[in-house]
C-alpha cells in the first residue's frame, strides 16, 4: 500500500478563527483539500443551512444530532479516497462539534427548563454522550485534531457575532466546557488544545504549523486509516 495523506482537524468556537486557520493549513500543503462541516452544499447540507439560517425552521435535537453525523456520513467515502491518493486533508468542525453542540443543547435546555420564555424541552438522549457519538462511529478519525478556544468575551466582539442561531454568550460558554469535556487529551494523543487569546492570525498560524511538525502530520504516512471509535 502507497503512503498516505493525514486528516488534519480544526474545531473551536464560533468565530474563533478555524475556518481562517484551516483555508491557511490548507495551502501549506501542495497536494490538499479543505472541507467544511456541515458541507451546505449536499442534499443533507442544505437541510442543515436552513435550520441554521432560518429560526422558524425547527427540528427535534434528534434530528438535528442525527442530519449533522449524516452529512458528514455524505463525505465519508470521498475523505477515505482522497487520503488514499496522497491528500492531506484540513476538516473545518468534524465529530466534536457534533457532540459538543448537542451536549450544549441538552445543557441549556436544562437551565433554562423554568423560564418561560425560553420554549425548548430536554431530550435525555442529548446528553448521553453514547448515544451521540453512536452515529459518528466508524467514520475516519482525524490524525490531528486542533481545538482553538479563547475567552468568551473576546469571541463576543469578533466580527460578524451572532449572526447564526446557536451564537449566544450562555451558549456558547456551555458549549466551551462541553468540548472540554468531551476532547479525550489525558488518553489520545492526538488531540491538541491551542490557546488563541490575544493572538493575531500570524501567531496562531504559527503555533498550528508547529504542533502540525512535532506531531509528523506534514508528510505522508504508512499509518492504515484509524476509525472513530468509543476508545
Amino acid at each position: 500500500m502507497s503512503p498516505r495523506g493525514q486528516l488534519i482537524l480544526i474545531e473551536g468556537l464560533d468565530r474563533s478563527g478555524k475556518s481562517t486557520q484551516s483555508s491557511i493549513l490548507t495551502a501549506k500543503f501542495s497536494k490538499s483539500k479543505l472541507l467544511k462541516f456541515p458541507d451546505r452544499t449536499t442534499k443533507i447540507g442544505s437541510i442543515i443551512n436552513e435550520y441554521l439560517t432560518d429560526k422558524s425552521v425547527q427540528l427535534s435535537d434528534q434530528s438535528a444530532h442525527l442530519l449533522f453525523s449524516a452529512n458528514r456520513w455524505e463525505l465519508n467515502n470521498e475523505i477515505i479516497q482522497l487520503l488514499n491518493e496522497g491528500y492531506f486533508i484540513i476538516l473545518d468542525r468534524y465529530i466534536y462539534s457534533g457532540i459538543a453542540y448537542s451536549l450544549a443543547k441538552y445543557e441549556f435546555s436544562k437551565r433554562n427548563a423554568n423560564d418561560s420564555t425560553v420554549t425548548s424541552t430536554v431530550d435525555e438522549q442529548i446528553g448521553d454522550v453514547n448515544w451521540l457519538i453512536g452515529p459518528d462511529l466508524g467514520l475516519p478519525k482525524p490524525d490531528l485534531t486542533l481545538f482553538l478556544t479563547l475567552d468568551l468575551a473576546e469571541l463576543s466582539n469578533r466580527k460578524g457575532w451572532g449572526e447564526e442561531r446557536y451564537e449566544l454568550q450562555e451558549f456558547q460558554t456551555i458549549v466551551k466546557k462541553s468540548f472540554l469535556r468531551i476532547l479525550p487529551t489525558d488518553t489520545d494523543d492526538s488531540i491538541e488544545i491551542v490557546d488563541v487569546n490575544n493572538k493575531n492570525i500570524e501567531q496562531v498560524t504559527k503555533l498550528i504549523w508547529d504542533i502540525v511538525e512535532k506531531k509528523g502530520v506534514n508528510a505522508l504516512t504508512e499509518n492504515p486509516i484509524k476509525k472513530v471509535s468509543i476508545n
